[in-house]
């Protein structure tokens, strides 16, 4: 069955960003036709959760204009935006299984021209490595904290660092993890103060919080 694609040509107008194509559940069909559509309109565009057995069946002339990062399974189409002043947000994963989440939120920030500073592998196992680069952490006004398990990064940031802090629980973890779902209970639970919470493995949402709280703090 043939199906309308309806663009949000006004929403970076409205809310300062580009409407994100959500590639998962989409056929390559579908997506063929939105790219068909941003290259007659020259738009650029983020694409999130792209497969790469997706990206490999589009058309070569799309794929030629798509920057594609397997790992974060994201694409600019056409180009990001100027990168624009120096980091304000960190993005702190508990660990390497948690990267493709903290990828996303990076290369979401990054695709807008925010910089950002990445850090991996600094969960709550083993404290020292968070506390190492704890005076990093606390040289930037918003953290994203990428988590599974029992996701208990986000917690013990929030007792140790005093900017905002935007909680992303990941599917990561064994049998009671049940797919992020205690980790999203025990950070929603938190007795840390103020700690904003995403929903499971949405490192695309995190980096759209942090890029609201950086503008209300420093407006362009």
């Amino acid at each position: 069955m043939d199906q309308d694609i309806t663009l949000d040509l006004q929403r970076a107008a409205r809310i300062g960003f580009d409407e994100a194509i959500f590639c998962s559940g989409k056929t390559v069909g579908h997506i063929i036709k939105i790219l068909d559509q941003a290259q007659e309109k020259k738009l650029r565009f983020l694409l999130t959760r792209l497969h790469d057995t997706q990206y490999a069946e589009l058309p070569e002339h799309h794929r030629a204009r798509i920057d594609y990062e397997p790992m974060s399974r994201t694409g600019y189409y056409d180009s990001a935006h100027p990168l624009e002043g120096e980091a304000r947000v960190a993005i702190v994963a508990a660990g390497t299984s948690d990267v493709p989440v903290s990828r996303e939120a990076a290369r979401t920030l990054r695709y807008y021209g925010f910089a950002n500073v990445e850090m991996t592998d600094i969960g709550v196992a083993g404290l020292w490595r968070l506390l190492e680069r704890l005076e990093q952490i606390r040289s930037m006004p918003v953290v994203i904290a990428v988590a599974g398990m029992d996701c208990a990064l986000p917690t013990v940031l929030g007792g140790l660092y005093g900017g905002a802090i935007i909680a992303v629980p990941t599917s990561v973890g064994y049998g009671v993890a049940s797919g992020g779902h205690a980790a999203l209970h025990s950070v929603l639970s938190s007795c840390a103060p103020g700690v904003a919470v995403m929903n499971i493995d949405n490192g695309y949402g995190a980096a759209c919080a942090a890029m609201r709280m950086v503008r209300a703090f420093n407006p362009r």
